[in-house]
């Protein structure tokens, strides 16, 4: 009764829901990935504090990152705040350092946590506007929601972007601070070619999706990356997300833990 009535943060009407049950939505996790690791101080402290770097244990943090965006979605309000809660305590413990200059600074720091959420919405936004599963209007609605994920993981709600104009105006703002340090050039190297533990399948989709990531980015943030910046990629870009998510829409379901395919379940009654 509990799962059935208490829909977390979302539930079964809300455009975020369908977003994430999406197999599309695989690339926009990378795009995420990769468009966080451009902020200096957010790629030094996950460098320095992170096992996603160690080819041991990259899978199972992978994983659990994985698992916590999954259980943020679509778990039960005690779920999430349980999850959230935990990745709180675990950011306050934690600190990173500049090397270039030996500053230390906190894990949890408002600005870190606040672009954190803005790559990863962006990302996810920017991928369904353009794979074709959200319109406009439903795009912003689509920003409005992720509001209350920001909240749980430490954002001030009063500073997290409601429309995709507000994250527009945020990465204007933030743009100047950004650059590729020497740690991203690792670490999405990894993302390429990853190395460790995990399945030879499984390391090979990884390259794949980062790689088609890596097209999605914005035209200023492959610049940074040293890529060309063509307005070309774009649209090709978009034709492939399209063309792989009318696939993926042909296939049957992928194995999923009992909340997502309840989560299926629940979407499509409603119409989604």
């Amino acid at each position: 009764m509990h799962r059935t009535t208490d829909h977390g943060l979302f539930g079964p009407t809300s455009v975020t829901w369908r977003v994430h049950l999406e197999p599309v939505m695989w690339i926009a996790g990378m795009r995420a990935l990769l468009l966080q690791s451009l902020q200096p101080d957010v790629m030094r402290a996950t460098w320095q504090n992170s096992a996603l770097f160690d080819p041991k244990k990259a899978y199972p943090r992978f994983q659990r990152t994985v698992e916590f965006v999954g259980t943020r979605t679509f778990g039960s309000v005690a779920e999430v705040e349980a999850a959230a809660s935990r990745v709180r305590r675990l950011h306050s413990s934690l600190t990173g350092v500049d090397p270039d200059t030996g500053r230390r600074f906190r894990v949890d720091a408002p600005a870190g946590l606040l672009w954190v959420h803005c790559a990863e919405i962006d990302s996810y936004v920017d991928v369904a506007r353009r794979s074709g599963l959200l319109d406009a209007a439903e795009a912003d609605t689509y920003v409005a929601e992720s509001v209350r994920a920001a909240e749980v993981i430490g954002v001030d709600p009063a500073a997290a972007p409601r429309s995709r104009a507000e994250l527009a105006d945020y990465f204007a703002s933030v743009r100047p601070a950004l650059r590729l340090t020497e740690e991203a050039t690792r670490g999405v190297a990894n993302l390429l070619a990853p190395r460790g533990e995990a399945p030879r399948w499984t390391k090979a989709a990884i390259s794949t999706v980062s790689t088609l990531a890596v097209a999605t980015l914005p035209r200023w943030a492959r610049r940074l990356y040293g890529l060309p910046g063509l307005p070309t990629t774009d649209l090709a870009t978009a034709a492939t997300l399209r063309a792989v998510r009318t696939a993926t829409r042909l296939l049957p379901d992928v194995p999923a833990p009992p909340e997502i395919r309840e989560a299926r379940r629940l979407v499509r009654a409603a119409g989604g």
